[in-house]
């Protein structure tokens, strides 16, 4: 790539975007400025074993595309960021060199780990100040799904058409797949012999940020890291199935406002003006009316450890934090540390960290914690969903219609205004419906 914005350019046509999370396009996270590349190897959530199986067979392809990043962006070095139980599984060792400037860096076996913040937080000792992108720290952050996107956009000219995802939990075994995105999740499932046990739910993603889906009409987008299979009576699924009415109306009446899940909230830990239990007591009429006291919400990475690992009064302080982030997305309003702000990490960081076996006891998922077996061979599917609002920013714009025939890898969506990505067809066959929210395709039987 001759400069920073072909390199961009290429990211953008490929439509390379956070693998997991959000889903932030990944051009736009590039910036002049970075010395440090962290690839996020963490793999956050209890059960999900993707980013671990892709390391362990395509870690060469990862070290190439990362390489890719640091010459393009002109960043001095890379750390490789995995958690010290998978780096003792795949023979790794802390600091050790893969190739030039690109090394490991091993990570606590501690939960919420792949959080950006604590992330950098944890391999570089900079800490990105409330509200500021990682960029002003000189750090830029890709999942290892995203970087080997990234390779082989580079190197074979590919779009991303296709994800890598777990699926675990209450099955008879758990496999990590290679699918087309948009396929269906019921097919997937049918493919694979799986069937959703009566009393049990299916989420997308892991178990703690994972939302429950409807796997007869649910279908795998290009953030899918997971689709767990999970008992509705665990505590992990428990909190999930209460309503919000309901989370809001048991915060207002039980809290006895211990502080306890502010004790433990990984963002406050780490400095941050972030008080779960001050948010817990704020009247829901008052923050409509005055969206300004609840402004440190945005902060909240909700990973959920005050609702399940500290809260001994059944309160989501996550959920009421959730009602005010709505609140404030509605006036775009939220928190940004003013630049004569120096926070800093608390004393008690060290000793507030929730290992990841309290962390699955504290979810009831431990004993569904199957090691997967990884199927590297594309699943075939007979039709695709793609969504169009694939990302943040503004949705894709369709570029076919109705009755239209299509090749894999052909742009079916173009960028709209803005931070926006293209879509492209993860299947060849015919277009048989087509709006501004989604666009099916079918595979057509000679």
């Amino acid at each position: 790539m001759s400069t920073l914005d072909d390199f961009k350019q290429v990211l953008k046509n490929a439509g390379i975007l956070g693998a997991g999370g959000a889903g932030f396009p990944s051009f736009a996270k590039l910036a002049e400025g970075a010395d440090i590349l962290l690839i996020n190897g963490a793999e956050c959530e209890p059960l999900l074993y993707t980013d671990y199986m892709l390391m362990r067979d395509y870690l060469p392809l990862i070290v190439e595309g990362a390489q890719f990043v640091l010459k393009a962006a002109n960043i001095d070095r890379c750390y490789i960021c995995i958690k010290d139980h998978n780096c003792h599984l795949l023979g790794l060792v802390d600091e050790q060199e893969l190739a030039q400037d690109v090394r490991i860096r091993h990570l606590p076996d501690a939960y919420p780990m792949g959080d950006e913040v604590s992330l950098i937080c944890e391999a570089t000792g900079r800490l990105v100040q409330p509200g500021h992108l990682p960029i002003t720290q000189h750090v830029i952050v890709f999942n290892i799904e995203t970087v080997l996107n990234i390779r082989n956009a580079l190197v074979n000219g590919a779009p991303v058409t296709e994800k890598y995802l777990t699926i675990n939990g209450d099955v008879d075994h758990a496999y990590v797949v290679k699918v087309p995105v948009g396929m269906r999740v019921s097919e997937l499932f049918d493919s694979l012999g799986i069937r959703v046990p009566e009393n049990d739910v299916v989420l997308d993603g892991g178990p703690s940020m994972g939302q429950m889906i409807n796997p007869t009409t649910a279908v795998i987008t290009k953030t899918t890291k997971s689709l767990l299979i999970l008992p509705e009576s665990i505590p992990a699924i428990v909190v999930k199935k209460r309503g919000p009415k309901d989370h809001l109306a048991i915060a207002s009446s039980v809290c006895c406002q211990c502080s306890r899940c502010t004790d433990l909230c990984p963002r406050h830990a780490l400095g941050y003006p972030l008080e779960p239990h001050k948010h817990v007591r704020v009247e829901a009429g008052v923050a409509e009316a005055d969206p300004s006291m609840i402004l440190s919400a945005t902060l909240c990475c909700g990973c959920g450890i005050c609702e399940l690992g500290a809260c001994c009064q059944y309160i989501s302080p996550r959920a009421v934090i959730q009602h005010h982030k709505a609140i404030l997305a509605k006036n775009r309003m939220r928190y940004v540390a003013p630049d004569d702000m120096n926070c800093m990490v608390r004393e008690e960081h060290p000793y507030t960290a929730v290992s990841t076996a309290r962390w699955k006891d504290y979810l009831g998922v431990t004993k569904y914690d199957k090691e997967a077996v990884f199927y590297p061979e594309l699943k075939t599917a007979r039709r695709v969903e793609i969504p169009l609002p694939l990302h943040i920013g503004a949705p894709s714009v369709p570029a076919v219609k109705e009755g239209d025939m299509v090749s894999k890898g052909q742009i079916i969506g173009n960028p709209g205004e803005g931070l926006s990505l293209p879509a492209h067809a993860s299947l060849s066959g015919k277009v048989i419906f087509a709006d501004n929210q989604k666009i099916i395709i079918e595979e057509v039987k000679e």
